[in-house]
């Protein structure tokens, strides 16, 4: 009897044992868990965030979309953006606009459809471009043989600094709206109608 008692109670203590490690195995399992969660990492400013800029004209509805770069205590017209060269008005992809009603730009139709838009600043007067080809990486594949509006615009200059690149599509009445554009301390707008 007395070797029965000793028997049952190594018997006992081996499972105490067993079930303590067990314990102590998931304890080691959970704090592995907690500790290898994933913690996201703060993410990265972007230097020149993607939008657009639209409005309702009467029926037609422009919209133009870009990347919008900052001046960073940079020199932009005849630095970064050098003067007398082909700009696709925007940082990474060309900036394109889309019309779904024909306008009239500098006396030229623009038929509805998407286009690229590109500009030749100079210190003078900027040369803007309407292209056919909206959809390349910067100016990689602008060919002016696309060009469908060319024409010059004179440029405004401020003492405001406008950080961003901007675009606006104003509107001045049901048939008529401006396009402009606005970085650094420099302002170009140009006129447009809806082609009745």
């Amino acid at each position: 009897m007395k070797n029965l008692i000793i028997v049952l109670a190594l018997t006992l203590s081996v499972l105490s044992c067993k079930n303590e490690k067990k314990e102590a195995d998931l304890k080691d399992h959970e704090n592995h868990v907690t500790t290898s969660e994933k913690v996201e990492a703060p993410k990265k400013k972007v230097l020149s965030p993607h939008t657009s800029a639209m409005s309702m004209i009467g029926d037609a509805h422009i919209h133009i979309d870009y990347s919008s770069p900052g001046v960073r205590d940079r020199i932009i017209f005849g630095g970064l953006v050098g003067y007398d060269n082909v700009w696709q008005a925007g940082a990474h992809n060309a900036t394109w606009i889309e019309t779904n009603k024909d306008l009239v730009i500098n006396g030229v139709v623009l038929s509805k459809g998407k286009y690229g838009f590109f500009t030749i600043p100079s210190k003078e007067d900027w040369t803007i471009m309407i292209n056919k080809n909206w959809n390349q990486h910067g100016k990689d594949d602008y060919d002016e043989n696309d060009d469908v509006i060319r024409f010059t615009v004179i440029p405004s200059i401020s003492d405001e600094i406008i950080e961003h690149l901007e675009y606006k599509v104003n509107k001045i009445s049901e048939t008529e709206g401006t396009i402009s554009l606005a970085w650094e301390k420099v302002t170009i707008s140009f006129p447009f109608k809806i082609n009745q």
